[in-house]
């Protein structure tokens, strides 16, 4: 069984706090075991229960965000930290890339963003736990932040994981504009009824979403978007 990841919440608003804290808790293997307003709180939590992940906001009352992350650098070099705020502005990012931060999501965050991000970096604290040494690929993967999930090692009779990864790729590469199962077909390589029968799973396992798009003739287009 794998060990629970303890989270600290470091967020100024109580409000949006509450939200990330009840988002968190929505997610197996993860649990909240505070949260603070200031960075000062944040150093008296981080030194006294030491969690494994810090969620943090850039705009604090007392210190920006990013002096937090040097803090953590310089006293827990094991801590990890994913940064949740509204800063968008390329310096910050830079320091934030500096200080080793694993994820960086802009507000406002929804549910599905914050859970992928979760499990990406759920997975990767697994992998890195169960392996000595890792191949070229394992180090890309480990590497790899964009916002989607992984495929489930568990996939059932007539899903084969590396055909749904390269599905899952090639539904994302399309972006807004979605793909049809027709399309996904002949992108991918595989029939019109194994493409179906994939998105289906897909729909199941809350990866993907589908949508009926109207054009401007004939009959509505069933289209499947990446969560």
């Amino acid at each position: 069984m794998d060990s629970v990841i303890e989270v600290l919440i470091v967020e100024d608003d109580k409000r949006i706090a509450e939200i990330h804290r009840r988002f968190t808790e929505k997610i197996d293997g993860f649990t909240v075991v505070g949260t603070a307003t200031t960075g000062e709180q944040a150093k008296d939590w981080l030194e006294t229960v030491q969690p494994q992940l810090v969620l943090l906001d850039v705009y604090l009352p007392d210190m920006k965000g990013i002096e937090l992350v040097k803090f953590i650098r310089q006293h827990f070099t094991s801590m990890d930290i994913i940064m949740i705020t509204a800063a968008s502005e390329v310096d910050i990012i830079r320091q934030a890339l500096h200080g080793g931060v694993v994820d960086y999501i802009v507000k406002p965050l929804t549910f599905d963003r914050f859970k992928i991000c979760l499990e990406n970096y759920r997975l990767k604290v697994k992998q890195l736990s169960q392996h000595s040494t890792f191949t070229q690929e394992q180090i890309e993967e480990l590497w790899n932040n964009s916002p989607k999930q992984q495929v489930e090692e568990d996939a059932p009779k007539g899903i084969d994981p590396l055909t749904l990864e390269k599905l899952l790729e090639s539904i994302s590469s399309t972006g807004i504009e979605g793909i049809t199962a027709e399309e996904l077909s002949k992108k991918s390589g595989v029939s019109r009824s194994t493409a179906r029968r994939y998105l289906e799973y897909l729909i199941l396992q809350k990866k993907i979403n589908a949508q009926l798009i109207y054009g401007h003739v004939g009959r509505p287009e069933r289209k499947y978007f990446l969560l």
